[in-house]
């Protein structure tokens, strides 16, 4: 057997199928929201956690390509001191 769905208003228990259609809709709106809410904050995790992959890997690319640079230079620097 399912339990009705309940809703608090200003701590009193009121049944859903009690209230007005107005309220209904509205109660709909905000379960929805919520719903939203959550979905937006899980796919902002996964963004998060990918930004910090991401940022990660463009820094290492960036220290790779700097230590290729001072490869390059210092047969230069070398040459110059003999």
């Amino acid at each position: 057997m399912t339990e009705e769905a309940v809703v608090f208003i200003n701590d009193e228990e009121k049944k859903v199928s009690e209230l007005s259609d107005e309220q209904r809709y509205l109660h709909s709106q905000l379960l929805d929201l919520r719903n939203k809410e959550a979905s937006l904050k899980f796919q902002l995790d996964q963004v998060a956690a990918s930004m910090s992959v991401f940022q990660n890997a463009f820094m290492e690319a960036s220290k790779e390509v700097a230590e290729e640079v001072l490869e390059k230079e210092k047969p230069k620097k070398e040459k110059r001191g003999n």
